[in-house]
């Protein structure tokens, strides 16, 4: 059994865990699944609005799967949770991001 599948049995006995949905999505970005992944970090994201590091990984699988919209608006959202809390690293990475994409729209 594999990470994957042993997160998604945890996620059986509680779908609303934050940090597994996470995992989940990272996880699955690591396989190259990233319409998979874009599904467990919206509901991280739903469960913790202000969970930056699931923003920032929401708009890499919505990157990946070429919907740029959508990966724009992750990364504007993920930059104002970031802020929020003081987390200026997090802002700035996904800065770096929602500007190489911005260039590309």
């Amino acid at each position: 059994m594999g990470i994957i599948d042993n997160f998604e049995a945890m996620l059986a006995k509680d779908p609303d865990n934050v940090l597994l949905r996470f995992s989940l999505g990272n996880e699955c970005l690591k396989i190259d699944e990233p319409a998979k992944a874009v599904q467990h970090l919206r509901r991280a994201v739903e469960l913790d609005a202000g969970y930056s590091a699931a923003w920032k990984l929401l708009g890499k699988a919505l990157a990946a799967i070429e919907d740029k919209e959508a990966a724009i608006e992750a990364y504007e959202i993920g930059i104002a949770a970031a802020e929020s809390k003081g987390d200026k690293q997090a802002a700035k990475e996904m800065g770096v991001f929602l500007k190489r994409l911005q260039k590309e729209s």
